[in-house]
């Protein structure tokens, strides 16, 4: 696997008006800032983490924390562009400590519905079961595992799901299949459009 190519730190996405005060759930009280998403505004792909990094260092410069660094890896084994992608979030802060899950994921869905529909992505990509299963929750089995190499429909967008990158850090032997995955993506992407 190639490692010696820079990673790259995507633009981030300017939080909409009204939304950088939010408050419908407590990560309003303990978050930093709202993180809208970051990379290209009317990319292809839509791809969508649980909950925004950490995005800067002690001294407050932009880096790149390990969940965007291997998702990189990934697509550059996949040949994905980074131009060719926009990545958002299930929750648009960064947890600090404990909360309500369930309660946060309820309140924060539809900021991430309402982005999906402005920006009408020709793919969407989920990572990690904790954005499966908020997402299908009418599915009796929304793990990664039971979902990987299928294709669903989301808001009438094609979506599939593959390991969150910080899984495959933890377990190198998932690395495969995480670039198998993203593979398919790509292939996906390039049907949708040449249709």
């Amino acid at each position: 696997m190639e490692t010696n190519r820079p990673y790259v730190i995507l633009p981030e996405e300017r939080v909409p008006e009204g939304i950088e005060n939010c408050q419908l759930c407590e990560l309003s009280k303990q978050r930093t800032r709202v993180v809208w998403g970051e990379g290209s505004p009317g990319a292809p792909i839509m791809m969508i983490l649980d909950n925004p990094g950490a995005r800067e260092d002690r001294e407050g410069h932009a880096f790149l924390c390990g969940t965007r660094e291997t998702l990189q890896l990934g697509m550059r084994e996949a040949g994905i562009d980074t131009s060719d992608v926009f990545v958002s979030y299930l929750l648009k802060c960064r947890p600090l400590r404990a909360y309500n899950k369930p309660e946060a994921r309820v309140a924060c869905l539809p900021h991430l519905q309402m982005q999906i529909m402005q920006k009408r992505p020709l793919v969407l990509f989920g990572f990690g079961n904790v954005v499966s299963e908020a997402l299908l929750p009418d599915l009796e089995d929304a793990s990664v595992k039971s979902l990987r190499g299928s294709w669903l429909a989301y808001q009438d967008t094609p979506i599939g799901f593959t390991y969150h990158p910080l899984a495959v850090r933890r377990r190198p032997n998932l690395m495969k299949f995480f670039i198998e995955d993203l593979k398919a993506l790509n292939e996906k992407r390039k049907a949708r459009i040449g249709k």
